[in-house]
């Protein structure tokens, strides 16, 4: 049992990956839009990903790491539960960019070169192209974060095994994370030449380790007790992440905050987050993959064909059609959500626990005779 009671469903968290995914969408379109002058806030949009890695480590150490801890952890299990979370949608929006690419060549408009790139297909196939086996940046591009939560998911029983053993000491645990973030982000950009944070198809599986590590210990300090005041530190550490976004400062520094911010919301109980536990606001966050997944197709499709349709020169549209487009993402993501993700990912764990049932069966059944036996 853990120290206290916490609900199955953190729905203030689940609200927040909405805004993450929105962050992203907006540094995603904002080349798009005519006479956008460069912003802070927008430029380091592409942290909303990081966003998501912390919340990653934080929700399944909610979710497996008591089970993982005491030996009651089904690795297979996980493993075919992530991915039916994560593999249809790749699946879909890696298809659907194809088409889409191949149409827009055919009706003469512009494709990025490596969209289509044939050799970079097996590893976003099999998710590894975050893993440094893509040679370009093709086909849906945002997927290798997915192939980075890919490789965070078959490193969870390591992360379980250290977190687990620091259950007791969360405040050691998040110092320690926090540490190995910035020393890690250090190294990195000494070695590489750039942030770790702007790594993608070639390092995203490292980019994925520390904030997937520091959610996993700020998950240990809820456990132990949420935090006393969980409005005015949710309050406190979104002007804080904003802040140091707007004014361009370490990217350490926001992931930090932002850390802080998924601490502080979880902290809120369900019945008193208002707005943030509401129906849609938790919708609007079950659908935030698709929003994420579904942003570059949907891209390539309305970008181009208003461009044309508004005699758009370079692809740089007017203010409002610009809105429009980026208010019409959620509606896709929801479609595809409904569509796709949403029956594929119960498909798929219907089809384990059918799998799961069959050889409990079958299992009862061999037992039979020895029962009747002792009897």
């Amino acid at each position: 049992m853990t120290p206290v009671q916490t609900p199955a469903d953190l729905r203030p968290i689940t609200a927040l990956r909405f805004g993450a995914a929105i962050w992203v969408a907006i540094y995603t379109f904002w080349e798009n839009l005519a006479g956008a002058e460069r912003s802070g806030l927008v430029d380091k949009g592409y942290l909303g990903v990081e966003l998501f890695f912390v919340l990653s480590g934080f929700i399944l150490s909610h979710v497996y790491l008591q089970a993982a801890g005491e030996k009651q952890f089904s690795y297979r299990g996980f493993l075919w539960a992530r991915i039916a979370r994560v593999y249809p949608l790749h699946l879909a929006t890696l298809i659907g960019v194809g088409l889409l690419a191949a149409a827009a060549l055919i009706a003469g408009m512009s494709v990025d070169g490596n969209v289509l790139s044939w050799p970079a297909l097996p590893a976003n196939l099999l998710m590894l192209h975050a893993w440094g086996l893509a040679p370009v940046a093709g086909w849906n591009h945002p997927s290798w974060s997915i192939s980075a939560e890919w490789f965070a998911y078959l490193c969870f029983p390591l992360f379980a095994f250290v977190f687990w053993r620091l259950r007791d000491k969360p405040v050691a645990a998040v110092v320690g994370a926090a540490a190995f973030l910035t020393v890690l982000y250090f190294v990195f950009e000494q070695v590489a030449g750039f942030p770790l944070t702007e790594a993608t198809f070639r390092w995203g599986a490292l980019r994925i380790v520390p904030c997937f590590a520091l959610g996993c210990a700020l998950y240990l300090v809820y456990r132990k007790a949420p935090l006393k005041a969980p409005w005015t530190a949710s309050a406190a550490s979104f002007a804080l992440m904003i802040l140091s976004a707007a004014l361009g400062l370490w990217d350490g520094i926001t992931v930090l905050f932002a850390g802080a911010l998924i601490l502080s919301l979880a902290s809120l109980p369900n019945e008193r987050a208002g707005v943030l536990a509401s129906r849609p606001a938790v919708y609007l966050g079950e659908i935030s993959y698709s929003v994420y997944m579904v942003c570059v197709p949907w891209k390539l499709l309305s970008i181009n064909l208003a461009a044309k349709l508004t005699d758009a020169p370079d692809k740089q549209l007017h203010i409002f059609v610009w809105l429009a487009i980026l208010a019409l993402l959620p509606v896709v993501a929801a479609v595809s959500y409904h569509l796709v993700e949403r029956p594929a990912r119960k498909a798929l764990r219907g089809m384990a626990d059918r799998r799961k049932k069959s050889s409990s069966q079958k299992k009862s059944n061999d037992d039979t005779p020895e029962r009747v036996f002792q009897s």
